[in-house]
């Protein structure tokens, strides 16, 4: 086990290593600058806060210097924001996602696991059918469409929730709703599938043969092999939920990483743009690597060649 971890910690650092790198010369790669935006920038101005941020100089040498900076913690100051580092603005904007999202990802499983497991254990069945039918919904219908839908119902119709901001518990429930319905309906039809596949299985016959009870055989064998495509799909989800969601920070105006890293896009702001997507990145890269560990825990058989 501790080989199995020390690899993937390995395979990780050089993960994010790329990511880092492959992002700061995309994004340079892009034209324009940040600072051609600003009202009446005499090329004097530009040149002198091009200067200031260290943007005059080569290519090669921002780029050390910014991975300096970075093994050392420090993902530089903002272009927009004067006076704010990224950092600071990312220890800010974080924690509203990652609760946002945390609150999401329970209700998810919550719902997601059972009523998978519900739908494969009434196979062909009514239940089953109408399981399939709504998770089949949450999946194809995108994000942008339920949150509008769910503000026209209970904000401008029915006048029950809040639309903007997260003051209140009541201002949580359409966000959550709208950021959990894709995983919900996925981690559902995953399970089902997951589930009638286990079910099928020698040793599943093999211990009914034995006499063990429907609840042991369930919860012992069948649902502790199930539930490894969904330990590999909750890591990743996990990440992206937590560092927020773009579209559903948007339409509900929660300040969020999320909306931060949309505006940091729009208005070049680099370092935020650099800041963010590393974070992001390690975030899931993290997740990926507890996931590979639990599912060695798990699953004694899985090891990494």
């Amino acid at each position: 086990m501790p080989k199995y971890i020390a690899k993937r910690v390995l395979m990780a650092l050089v993960t994010a290593f790329l990511v880092a790198t492959l992002t700061f010369f995309v994004m340079n790669m892009v034209p324009g600058g940040p600072f051609l935006a600003e009202k009446a920038v005499t090329p004097q101005a530009q040149a002198a806060m091009e200067a200031k941020y260290g943007l005059d100089k080569p290519l090669h040498v921002q780029y050390l210097t910014y991975m300096s900076g970075l093994l050392h913690g420090d993902f530089g100051l903002s272009l927009k924001k004067r006076g704010r580092t990224v950092a600071q603005i990312i220890s800010t904007k974080f924690p509203v996602s990652a609760r946002l999202g945390g609150i999401a990802l329970l209700v998810a499983v919550f719902f997601g696991v059972p009523f998978g497991s519900v739908a494969a254990f009434n196979r062909g069945k009514a239940v089953d059918n109408v399981l399939v039918v709504f998770s089949t919904a949450g999946i194809a219908v995108p994000s942008f469409l339920s949150s509008t839908l769910l503000m026209f119902i209970f904000t401008t119709k029915l006048n029950l929730l809040p639309s903007l901001g997260l003051k209140n518990p009541q201002s949580y429930i359409m966000p959550v709703i709208a950021l959990s319905l894709y995983p919900a309906s996925y981690i559902a039809r995953l399970m089902r599938s997951s589930m009638l596949d286990v079910m099928g299985q020698d040793y599943m016959r093999t211990a009914r043969a034995k006499g063990v009870s429907n609840f042991m055989s369930i919860f012992k064998h069948a649902m502790r092999n199930a539930i490894l495509p969904v330990i590999t799909y909750l890591g990743p989800l996990l990440a992206s939920l937590m560092t927020g969601s773009f579209i559903i920070e948007k339409i509900f105006n929660i300040p969020g990483l999320g909306s931060e890293f949309v505006g940091a896009i729009t208005s070049r702001d680099y370092p935020m743009i650099m800041g963010t997507t590393i974070f992001l990145a390690v975030f899931i890269i993290a997740m990926n690597v507890i996931v590979d560990i639990t599912y060695a825990i798990v699953d004694p058989r899985i090891k990494l060649r």
